[in-house]
């Protein structure tokens, strides 16, 4: 994914603390305006091989949430450092959904989603 090559190869960024074995990471994407609704139909339908596809790749507790003033989408995750999450990019399945998704959010050449990671500064375990 996009936002995990960034947070990996910036490196004055300070990353979450690593808590056995596992990173939190957070990103902020852009959703056009009009489409809250068109996202979260899509997401609730989300293909079963995106969610295996995620999983297998060290991805879980993987939620997005929506500021409906400036239509931020902000995602948070944990990652298990053994997963291999840049390898997702080049995955078929995830080019699909990139695909899917390019018509209602800011996305790259490579269709995949502008990312901006974001710097954690509180964390109560």
């Amino acid at each position: 994914m996009q936002v995990n090559n960034e947070i990996q190869n910036n490196s004055t960024q300070k990353q979450s603390p690593v808590y056995s074995g596992i990173v939190r990471v957070a990103f902020k994407m852009q959703l056009n305006k009009g489409c809250k609704e068109e996202y979260k139909k899509r997401h609730d339908a989300i293909w079963p091989e995106l969610s295996l596809l995620l999983k297998s790749n060290g991805i879980s507790d993987y939620s997005i949430f929506l500021d409906e003033t400036t239509y931020n989408l902000f995602g948070v995750m944990k990652m298990n450092n053994a997963g291999k999450p840049d390898n997702l990019a080049l995955h078929p399945v995830m080019q699909k959904w990139w695909n899917y998704m390019k018509d209602i959010m800011e996305t790259n050449t490579d269709n995949s989603p502008v990312s901006v990671p974001l710097q954690e500064v509180f964390y109560l375990p």
